[in-house]
């Protein structure tokens, strides 16, 4: 099966409460619930080492497919099976196909900004905050479009609409975490809430997973992406 430890591949361990590790890549101590079953932990940075190259490939993309942009983002080497990494590459993703298909926006500085904001959001926060990454990245995606603040009226109400729609999604599916299943769930959501509030149609195609051998916690048949399936993306798009 897939990865867990990125150390030495030993499935991980989720605490009762945090306490102080040392990532054993940059040595960094810091306060954490997670840690492997050999006790290795790996930061939320050194996790996500060589997430910077996202910029690059948006810049260059022409793809107003969100879904086949995360597509190329999954494939690239700094991306895991798990991770912090969703929790920017869903919005920015979003970003890239709402732009490409017609949305006003200071792109570069917009991609910037979902950077930021989205490292924020730590591993775990699936399980830890009752919040999946990739669910309030796309809710950080539209406060970026709608240029919200915590003194904003209808982009503020957009921004929260966004991800509880995208969170209602993932939790009808349950547990256990998928970043992948997450990611996409979110991404589809964000399609259908994005044409219905702003008016831009961004493109969107049938999703296969090719992940589910990577996923020591895959759930089969009950993904509505698992291979097996092969169902068309309609089904899983909100009405």
């Amino acid at each position: 099966m897939g990865e867990e430890c990125l150390i030495c591949k030993a499935p991980l361990e989720y605490l009762k409460e945090d306490i102080e590790m040392e990532c054993e890549l940059c040595h960094k101590k810091e306060m954490s619930k997670t840690r492997c079953q050999n006790g290795h932990y790996v930061c939320n940075a050194c996790h996500m080492q060589g997430i910077d190259s996202l910029m690059g490939m948006c810049l260059q993309e022409m793809s107003g497919n969100p879904i086949e942009i995360l597509n190329k983002m999954m494939a690239m080497p700094f991306c895991h099976m798990h991770g912090p990494e969703h929790h920017i590459m869903v919005g920015m993703a979003l970003l890239t196909a709402y732009k490409n298909c017609g949305g006003k926006l200071d792109f570069e500085k917009a991609l910037i900004e979902m950077y930021r904001r989205g490292q924020s959001v730590p591993g775990g926060a699936c399980g830890f905050w009752g919040a999946c990454g990739a669910g309030i990245s796309t809710g950080m995606f539209l406060s970026i479009v709608t240029e919200s603040t915590p003194l904003g009226r209808e982009n503020f109400g957009l921004s929260h609409k966004m991800t509880a729609r995208a969170l209602d999604a993932i939790g009808e599916i349950g547990g256990p975490r998928c970043c992948k299943r997450d990611s996409y769930l979110s991404i589809l959501q964000a399609i259908t809430f994005v044409k219905e509030n702003l008016g831009i149609e961004m493109e969107q195609s049938r999703i296969v997973c090719s992940h589910s051998s990577e996923n020591n916690q895959c759930l089969g048949k009950k993904c509505p992406f698992f291979e097996k399936k092969k169902k068309t993306v309609d089904s899983y798009v909100a009405s």
